[in-house]
């Protein structure tokens, strides 16, 4: 088979360990730089119910190379470039060829309020959630997520960039009108305390969690990401944990997914559900391999077109 890797930057930990296991599985690792794809939409008549090839523009950008026929696609569509990726991504479901994320899929999980929406939908646990248009609810919102503390959120944010806790309602409301300013969104969400700084992030492949890890904030942060300084250590979830991951990620229609959840005194909270979770956190602290079993994703994804399940939201 020949499995393409969308990433940017082939020298990203989760590319080279994707790229790593499609060749130890004996089949060839195409890893496409997104933005360097041109999508040609449209047909010259010569073969209109061909689906249209994308083009790969060579480092010289003096001729186009067509990109070879791939069987799967393993999309690693980073925040910066979700608009044009998505397009990318598009054109490959219009080509009938598997991927292990589908674009509706990455755009519900890259909107935090739209997630949030569909969790709700489905009937899963949330941390009670605010959206303010106007100052003047920013008081009853606050009040309807718990009061002070709160949390603020850009609605589009990663790694836990763009998420604030703010002790004043004044701190919320500058927080906001900054976000306004700079034409984003933001939303308001109950503050979990007797999590400490602690959260799970488990990873599901199909239809199941195959990984899992606690993260601990460093003192004096509430926001426990491996990139902020927080540390992990492997984590076995009970059989409602590992399920309430799997019907999150199956809610957004991901195939493959990193959920996190915090544990609260009402049970464990789905905070956000991400369509291209980091390996190399997840997989030093558990040993797993978690890059095999999305590389299996995709393999089975080709020899059976239900291996995804209906992903399509």
């Amino acid at each position: 088979m020949r499995i393409g890797i969308l990433s940017r930057n082939p020298n990203l930990f989760s590319t080279r360990r994707l790229a790593s296991e499609i060749r130890d599985r004996g089949h060839v690792a195409e890893i496409i730089d997104t933005t360097r794809v041109a999508v040609h939409i449209g047909d010259d008549g010569s073969s209109p119910n061909r689906p249209q090839m994308m083009v790969a523009e060579l480092p010289d950008m003096t001729r186009p190379l067509m990109l070879p026929a791939l069987d799967a696609v393993i999309p690693r569509i980073g925040t910066s470039v979700t608009f044009y990726g998505l397009a990318v991504v598009r054109q490959f479901e219009s080509a009938g060829i598997p991927t292990t994320a589908s674009s509706y899929a990455i755009t519900c999980s890259r909107d935090k309020l739209q997630s949030l929406q569909t969790m709700a939908q489905a009937g899963l646990p949330i941390p009670r959630t605010a959206v303010v248009a106007r100052p003047e609810a920013l008081y009853a919102a606050v009040e309807a997520v718990g009061g002070l503390p709160a949390v603020v959120k850009l609605i589009h944010g990663t790694q836990g960039r763009g998420v604030f806790l703010a002790h004043q309602m004044a701190t919320i409301s500058a927080l906001l009108q900054r976000a306004a300013e700079l034409n984003r969104q933001a939303i308001v969400q109950e503050f979990i305390a007797e999590a400490g700084g602690r959260d799970l992030r488990l990873i599901v492949v199909g239809d199941q969690c195959v990984a899992a890890m606690e993260r601990q904030a460093p003192g004096g942060e509430f926001r426990a990401n491996l990139h902020r300084g927080a540390t992990a250590a492997p984590f076995v979830p009970d059989k409602p944990t590992a399920a309430l991951a799997v019907a999150a990620a199956a809610a957004h229609g991901l195939a493959v997914a990193g959920v996190d959840l915090i544990l609260s005194r009402r049970g464990p909270l789905l905070l956000e559900v991400n369509s291209s979770p980091g390996l190399e956190g997840i997989e030093k602290a558990t040993g797993i391999n978690v890059a095999g079993k999305i590389v299996e994703l995709a393999e089975n994804a080709v020899r059976s077109p239900t291996a995804l399940g209906k992903r399509d939201g």
